[in-house]
């Protein structure tokens, strides 16, 4: 977890936020995948986050369904998508997280019940991940995960949500190293033309209780809500909006509208 601390402290020292692209591994194939990823380390992203395909994925709208679905039916899977960013470890120098789902994290390697999730953390940390995004893993069942993962390096980054009271925020910031994932809006993932204005004191309320930093994602779309977001988080997660723009495009082509995309949401951020 230390690359994400460093990375925060680094950017609070030069008074700037930090940009966060998530990209589906594996979609619209592995090797795009990779382009995608160095595209965007040079379009100015301070961390990248990269999903693991699940068949059920409920936080997630249909962009980023539809994403998860092509990647699966390529045959992509943690195991590759950890692959993908063992290969990455030495030409990327941003911190790169992993977000899954609890129960791809279980049946990793598929070495026994004593084993998970120690079989997902330790490739995951050999893969050169510094942090891990569960988001159907509660605060309360994070020590699965924690007890695990905090021993070896691995931050685990809760979701907060506009609907959490102070009780579940301070135990939600007493459980998430490196960030916390400050969810905008109650639903799933997805581009939207506006974001709620209960955003700025969400965020607000959560800094007065923890120095972790904040992190905003679903539903940024424009450099405008990324300007406002950064206003008053530490950093700002985009997703949907980035994998639309990039829409069916692969190799050269994906990577020059990323980066395209990403440029415009620098210059905001």
């Amino acid at each position: 977890m230390q690359p994400i601390l460093s990375t925060f402290n680094h950017l609070r020292a030069a008074g700037r936020k930090a940009l966060i692209p998530f990209l589906m591994g594996g979609d619209p194939d592995l090797a795009t995948t990779r382009q995608l990823l160095v595209a965007l380390e040079d379009s100015g992203a301070d961390l990248l986050e990269v999903g693991i395909p699940f068949s059920d994925p409920l936080a997630d709208g249909p962009v980023i369904q539809a994403a998860s679905a092509n990647a699966l039916a390529q045959g992509v899977t943690p195991a590759r998508v950890l692959e993908l960013l063992a290969s990455l470890r030495h030409r990327i120098k941003v911190p790169m997280v992993c977000l899954s789902y609890w129960n791809p994290i279980l049946q990793f390697g598929h070495q026994g019940s004593r084993e998970r999730p120690r079989a997902f953390v330790r490739a995951a940390v050999a893969s050169g991940v510094s942090g891990v995004i569960v988001p159907d893993l509660p605060v309360e069942e994070g020590w699965r995960l924690e007890h695990t993962a905090t021993p070896a390096g691995l931050a685990t980054v809760f979701l907060a949500a506009p609907t959490s009271p102070p009780d579940r925020l301070r135990a939600i910031a007493r459980a998430s190293h490196g960030f916390i994932y400050y969810v905008s809006v109650t639903g799933t993932t997805g581009a939207r033309r506006q974001l709620p204005p209960t955003v700025v004191h969400g965020v607000g309320q959560l800094k007065l209780l923890t120095t972790t930093p904040v992190c905003v994602g679903f539903g940024i779309s424009t450099p405008r809500q990324a300007s406002m977001v950064a206003r008053v988080a530490d950093g700002v997660i985009v997703g949907s909006a980035l994998i639309q723009a990039i829409g069916r495009a692969k190799g050269r082509m994906a990577a020059h509208r990323a980066q395209q995309f990403l440029r415009r949401l620098r210059r905001a951020v």
